[in-house]
């Protein structure tokens, strides 16, 4: 009750512009969740960067969460995961025609995306439901299939960060990481749930695989990856999905934080479990982890959401 009312009072104070917020001349989308992690926001900012980055000058805003960095920074051939954080160095070392930036003042981000000498023509807000103080011109907010804002409670109870009527702001609600035979019933059960304003949309989509793992030489099939003893590593919010895609027999899953960067003593500890098996991590533990003692060893599996 007590985190609710200084959240509610915070977005009512925003609501009646008793807190200045600023808006900017060009289209600004901002993807988030009511939620804390685990909802796919990273798969659902490169649906949109593929979307939009053939037609536009895209460019995508982060906080850069536990990057070593302070203030504005613009990706560049020297960045790293350490310095962007892993989702914004995992964007920037995927998609070469957008510009990728990191600031936790997010209208200091875009007032230094656009004093640039390349101007975006639109921004995408990552993780950005909550950052009332820029006013996008368009919110996407995601919700989990097993884990729907509607039957949540506020933190620390349960997983919210906001009272669900939040979820007013959005203009599209996306369910995401559902079965990929959710049947029409489920889904018009899930939308009499939810009770969404007559002006907003409603999407699914679910998490697909890539058939290929990779590693920075090499590339195998998911198929024949999935009989071969292997060590499953990942440090993200809700890991056990990518865990049940490639786990069989006596495979070994070693579970990190969520963005957890790891010390030398850890890596060795890795390095030792996986006794010279191959080690599959996802794309974002990757990011953190390619170029250290695990590399020769180390392959990731890309994902991407569908609708």
């Amino acid at each position: 009750i007590l985190y609710g009312l200084i959240t509610g009072i915070r977005n009512l104070l925003f609501d009646k512009g008793l807190l200045k917020w600023y808006s900017f001349d060009l289209p600004i989308i901002a993807v988030g969740n009511l939620s804390v992690g685990g909802t796919g926001k990273t798969p659902q900012i490169e649906y949109l960067i593929r979307l939009l980055s053939n037609q536009y000058k895209l460019a995508t805003l982060s906080r850069g969460y536990k990057r070593q960095s302070e203030g504005f920074v613009l990706a560049n051939k020297n960045s790293d995961a350490l310095q962007l954080g892993d989702e914004p160095f995992q964007f920037y070392q995927k998609f070469a025609t957008i510009q990728v930036a990191v600031d936790a003042d997010r209208k200091n981000g875009v007032e230094q995306l656009l004093s640039g000498s390349v101007k975006p023509e639109v921004i995408l807000l990552d993780d950005a439901f909550q950052h009332r103080k820029v006013k996008a011109g368009f919110y996407i907010m995601l919700t989990s299939f097993r884990d729907l804002y509607c039957n949540d409670f506020m933190l620390p109870t349960g997983n919210l960060r906001e009272w669900r009527s939040g979820a007013q702001r959005a203009n599209i609600v996306i369910v995401t990481k559902c079965p990929h035979n959710l049947s029409l019933e489920d889904q018009n059960t899930i939308k009499q749930e939810l009770n969404l304003n007559s002006n907003q949309s409603l999407f699914f989509t679910f998490i697909e695989y890539d058939e290929v793992v990779y590693s920075d030489k090499n590339k195998i099939k998911v198929t024949e990856v999935k009989v071969m003893d292997k060590l499953l590593l990942a440090g993200i919010a809700k890991p056990e999905s990518f865990f049940t895609h490639l786990k069989q027999g006596n495979d070994e899953c070693l579970t990190f934080p969520d963005h957890h960067h790891f010390s030398e003593s850890e890596l060795q500890e890795i390095k030792k479990k996986a006794n010279h098996k191959i080690i599959v991590t996802t794309e974002k533990d990757y990011v953190r982890l390619k170029g250290s003692i695990l590399s020769e060893q180390l392959y990731y599996l890309p994902i991407k959401c569908s609708f």
